[in-house]
């Protein structure tokens, strides 16, 4: 169980900030302490002004599965998206997004059937760090069913599958979203 709260001390004109954790561990029933600093601080004129610089170069990453034909699932994903993006830059850090479609999903990212696809275009052109990923796997499926080629939405890239897509960016650490 991790308790974090952080000290402030003033000194000589300097703020210090100091974060200090407790790690319980359940098997051992043992516990460790460890402490980190991560201290900026600048006088200028007088007057003290801290900059936590790990917390402002943070970087964020969420991945959102839509794997429902539901107009109402994906308005939700979006509006997901798009308040994360927010939160996040009003704090002045980094988020990347990628909201990986398949199955009856893919219709999010099909230029045909789309009901989302004016609100996808203007998302992507307003947010550099947001991709759409559709499953290869269900485009071919889709193309083999309906005997003509899936036409995708031009923000949308084509990923290998969609499932393993959003293993991979669990596995390397993306928060994962199925609204």
């Amino acid at each position: 169980m991790t308790r974090p709260f952080a000290a402030f001390t003033a000194a000589a004109g300097f703020i210090f900030v100091v974060s200090t954790q407790s790690v319980h561990s359940a098997q051992s029933n043992t516990s460790s302490t460890y402490n980190a600093a991560k201290v900026s601080a600048a006088k200028t004129n007088g007057k003290t002004t801290i900059a936590n610089t790990a917390v402002q170069s943070q970087l964020h990453k969420l991945a959102v599965q839509v794997n429902v034909n539901d107009p109402a699932v994906m308005n939700l994903a979006l509006n997901n998206v798009s308040n994360a993006a927010r939160h996040y830059s009003g704090l002045g850090q980094k988020v990347e997004i990628e909201v990986v479609a398949f199955g009856p999903g893919l219709h999010m990212l099909r230029d045909d059937t789309s009901p989302v696809k004016a609100r996808i275009k203007s998302m992507s052109e307003s947010m550099p760090g947001l991709t759409f990923s559709a499953c290869g796997n269900t485009r071919e499926n889709m193309t083999r069913v309906e005997d003509k080629e899936v036409p995708l939405v031009s923000q949308a890239k084509v990923t290998e599958s969609g499932v393993v897509r959003l293993m991979e960016l669990q596995e390397q650490g993306w928060t994962y979203l199925r609204p």
